[in-house]
């Protein structure tokens, strides 16, 4: 059978010509016009692709992205938008979208990802399935442990105390009831650490569910983490099991969870006192099985500082704490993970570029990789797909990362000494840029420095183009 596609946006010249060109690939395709539309289709068909805009009336493509993950459907879907919005299409990726492309495109790009995605998920090659293992051998006592994602960490020489904290855990006879706390930047590699916890654990076989609690509205994110019963608010027509129902005695991963509310925070710690929780409107409780596994790109003693964080729940979370260092620190990894890298996308690019040579890699060794693992893949797999090359070069890469420079960087210099006359919206944007990086990133504090709010700052980054540290994010696992 032929592979089935939906095209989701609102116009209807837009929604033709795609049914049109991917009809003459030979595809299946249907098509809406709103996201209910899309989300009731999907519920009544199973979909091998998704093609949708971001910016739709009513649900948005980012809701249709999320409504779809959270009912445990990994159907790859790939954005399209129109309005430059870059963070809204970061957080496309973060969510687990597998690409996004900007309009206007051209058609042929379109087929091209098309294939790709369709290729990847007949032909799964995700980077813990395609790095290659170590030199050296597991013993046999860890040798049970070592599933896709242990093996990926296990490979990696600058993961090697990770390594050796998942292998206790692993041999731990701790219950569930044991939280973890995942530390580390923005495309570090956090996810990846968590699900090597849930796969070296005693309930492997059971559910891995997760949830980005930025992506998610607050007033969403309570009926997605516990559930909510029929009639608990305007548009509950029907009860739905929350994350901690739906993962029954498995894992619940709660990426970015310095990003959650404070009201909701002090749930969360009721579930973690008491393991047991109550949907939104509900009367009952139900026993929470799931361990709590949750990470962070913020360093939380500046949120409590700031009081925007929970002390309480801060230690109920990490019992055990766990620290990914950013791949600047361990320019070891760079070659096996580009390597990696390549091999998975020429199996779904159906390409044959060489592995890296020793004067490449050490150039990439140059660049502080802002974005960290995820910048990289994020970096190889446009290259891959504009340039299909069949060796990596210099021409390949953009000028920063060959002058191994942080594109951010020149705001330091800027506001350390401003030469010549500077619009004030240059001034401006110099100086936002600098504060976020001697805030590490927190948006938070930076606003706090700067005086304006946290949703200004955002806006002001919008209009800059920017993609900062803390949201830069991709379609694929953390690595």
């Amino acid at each position: 059978m032929n592979p089935r596609i939906l095209i989701v946006d609102d116009e209807a010249t837009i929604r033709a010509s795609l049914l049109e060109a991917l009809a003459a690939d030979g595809y299946e395709t249907d098509a809406a016009e709103t996201g209910e539309e899309a989300l009731a289709r999907c519920h009544a068909t199973a979909y091998d692709l998704v093609v949708t805009d971001l910016k739709l009336p009513g649900v948005s493509g980012l809701e249709i992205l999320q409504a779809m993950r959270n009912q445990g459907k990994q159907t790859p879907v790939i954005m399209m938008t129109a309005y430059g919005d870059v963070d809204t299409a970061v957080s496309a990726m973060r969510l687990g979208a597998y690409d996004f492309i900007p309009k206007p495109f051209k058609l042929t790009m379109l087929r091209k990802q098309v294939r790709a995605a369709l290729r990847a998920t007949s032909e799964p090659t995700g980077l813990a399935e395609v790095v290659e293992a170590p030199a050296a051998a597991p013993t046999a006592a860890t040798a049970s442990l070592d599933g896709q994602y242990m093996r990926m960490i296990r490979s990696c020489p600058g993961l090697e105390k990770v390594a050796r904290v998942l292998e206790k855990i692993g041999h731990s006879r701790s219950g569930n009831d044991t939280s973890i706390l995942i530390g580390g930047e923005s495309g570090s590699g956090k996810e990846i650490v968590a699900r090597a916890i849930h796969e070296v654990s005693s309930v492997r076989n059971e559910r891995f569910m997760e949830i980005n609690c930025a992506a998610v509205p607050e007033t969403l994110l309570e009926s997605e983490l516990f559930g909510h019963a029929k009639g608990a608010f305007t548009d509950a027509k029907t009860a739905k099991e929350g994350l901690f129902e739906l993962a029954g005695g498995g894992t619940i991963f709660l990426d970015e969870i310095g990003e959650m509310g404070i009201l909701l925070q002090s749930r969360l710690l009721r579930v973690l006192e008491n393991r047991r929780c109550r949907r939104v409107g509900g009367k009952d409780d139900y026993e929470v099985r799931a361990r709590i596994v949750a990470a962070t790109n913020r360093k939380l003693s500046e949120a409590i500082e700031a009081g925007t964080f929970r002390n309480d729940l801060y230690f109920r979370l990490q019992v055990v704490e766990i620290d990914v260092p950013p791949l600047r620190e361990r320019p070891q990894d760079l070659e096996i993970l580009v390597n990696a890298f390549l091999r998975e996308l020429n199996t779904q690019l159906g390409l044959r570029t060489e592995p890296i040579d020793a004067a490449m890699l050490e150039t990439l060794q140059r660049y502080p990789w802002p974005g960290n693992v995820r910048e990289l893949k994020n970096v190889l797999k446009r290259i891959m797909i504009l340039e299909e090359p069949e060796r990596l070069a210099e021409s390949h890469f953009p000028p920063h990362i060959l002058d191994g420079r942080n594109p951010r960087s020149s705001a330091r210099a800027g506001t350390t000494g401003l030469t010549g006359l500077q619009p004030l919206a240059e001034v401006e944007r110099t100086q936002i840029l600098y504060t976020l990086e001697m805030t590490d990133n927190n948006k938070s504090k930076a606003a706090r420095i700067l005086g304006i709010s946290r949703q200004t700052l955002r806006e002001k980054l919008r209009q800059y183009g920017e993609v900062d540290d803390g949201d830069l994010k991709s379609a694929e696992a953390e690595a």
